[in-house]
């Protein structure tokens, strides 16, 4: 399955005032399959990034209400430590060295390309999930987040875009059992109705096109992709 360019079942939010941009940065990260919510101002940022899991956040720093600086050192205080891509003035060298001494995991100078944010993007998530390459792989699948393609021994698999999204979170914590609300909060946006129950039909459908044992159910708590235990070592 091709999504585009991404790590596809990842929630983001952009903190921009120029609508424009935050129109622009959004429908690009959409495009790539990500789960998008936005803010216009720094308190409206603030509050969402206080209050919502997100995987990364896309912080303007000349924001009005609240400054994106003032922002990024209360989420750290706070203990915060989504991973923050910061956009800063084309030649506001030191916007850059405040929004690192306040947190921030990267930045972006205006003006961009939206593929560069997109890259940059990336790379955080995989960093803060510890993987350095962008394929995953677990008992002969691979997932391609640069391409967004899932194949099995080689084979492509067709899949949905929410069935991408559940498969790509769980690769990304590979061997951590994660809960259905956990899996929930991270490939809904905000304003969607969520409904964790949904979570149980698409692991169900991936069960069908993935190998055997390749996502186990841990009773009471969620769902944890490993290795399938081969039949010499259940004997």
């Amino acid at each position: 399955m091709s999504l585009g360019d991404s790590d596809n079942e990842m929630r983001i939010l952009v903190v921009e005032d120029d609508k424009d941009l935050n129109r622009q940065l959004a429908s690009a990260l959409r495009d790539e399959q990500y789960s998008v919510d936005v803010a216009f101002d720094g308190e409206e940022g603030h509050f969402l990034g206080d209050t919502e899991p997100y995987d990364v956040i896309v912080l303007d720093l000349g924001l009005p209400e609240l400054d994106g600086v003032t922002v990024l050192k209360r989420w750290r205080a706070d203990g915060r430590m989504t991973p923050v891509l910061i956009l800063t003035a084309r030649d506001a060298w030191s916007e850059k060295v405040a929004g690192f001494d306040a947190g921030a995991d990267d930045y972006v100078t205006k003006p961009f390309r939206i593929e560069e944010v997109l890259a940059r993007i990336r790379a955080l998530i995989r960093r803060a999930s510890g993987h350095a390459a962008s394929e995953l792989s677990c008992g002969g699948v691979v997932l391609d987040t640069r391409a967004g393609r899932v194949s099995v021994d080689g084979a492509p698999v067709t899949l949905t875009a929410h069935e991408f999204k559940v498969i790509s979170y769980l690769m990304h914590h590979r061997d951590e059992v994660v809960s259905r609300t956990e899996l929930t909060e991270h490939i809904y946006e905000q304003d969607f109705d969520r409904d964790s129950n949904t979570i149980e039909v698409f692991v169900g459908r991936l069960r069908r096109k993935l190998p055997k044992g390749l996502i186990q159910t841990v009773r009471g708590l969620g769902y944890r992709l490993s290795e399938p235990e081969s039949e010499s070592n259940k004997t």
